[in-house]
């Protein structure tokens, strides 16, 4: 499949990747070490790799307008890239709801979303890796499908986590500011399932 100039959108793809599970381990580590004296430092710290993110897919597609090969439909190039766009805009997003909902303490079962999200962005790292040799892959499929058993899974924590929240919480404020929270963290794992589908797709129709 690979053509000597395909290696610019593979890399690209593994660049986004790679910022995506940047952009995770740092929600990890605020999550963990929870601060909310230290949270507007780590959204500046974020968006920065947002930022950083940014540059790559607008490269991406700049070159996307004026190629006349590429290794394989413009479409799915273009989709893969927002897809993985997406993905860190999420992440970014919790800290920003965190932020101006002004949560205080952290909750345990947003310590086990952030670390499904994680988990999913190593995943999704890994599955883009192997995307340039995808019909010699032994584990391709198996990351789609780790995937989207991890999207599965923060599911089930998502509801659990706002029956809790529902059940036991007494400030209103908190409950609202939560319930953001927790649907921003499920939303991150949804975009994880987005990118491992996108890449089952370009997989079934280039196989």
């Amino acid at each position: 499949m690979a053509r000597k100039n395909d290696s610019f959108y593979f890399d690209g793809f593994r660049e986004s990747a790679a910022y995506a599970c940047q952009a995770a381990h740092l929600l990890s580590e605020v999550m963990h070490d929870f601060d909310p004296e230290r949270l507007k430092d780590s959204m500046e710290q974020m968006h920065r790799i947002e930022q950083s993110a940014d540059k790559v897919r607008h490269r991406l597609m700049d070159e996307l307008v004026t190629a006349f090969i590429t290794p394989f439909d413009r479409e799915d190039i273009g989709q893969l890239s927002y897809v993985l766009d997406d993905v860190i805009d999420s992440i970014e997003g919790v800290l920003d709801r965190m932020y101006y909902d002004n949560v205080t303490v952290m909750r345990p079962e947003a310590l086990q979303l952030t670390e499904m999200v994680v988990h999913g962005c190593e995943q999704i790292e890994a599955l883009v890796g192997e995307l340039p040799q995808f019909k010699r892959s032994k584990t391709l499929r198996e990351r789609v499908f780790a995937i989207n058993t991890i999207e599965t899974d923060a599911d089930h924590v998502f509801i659990e986590a706002m029956r809790t929240l529902h059940t036991t919480c007494t400030d209103p404020l908190q409950v609202f500011a939560w319930h953001d929270v927790f649907r921003h963290l499920e939303q991150c794992a949804d975009d994880c399932e987005s990118v491992a589908n996108v890449v089952d797709s370009i997989v079934m129709k280039n196989s």
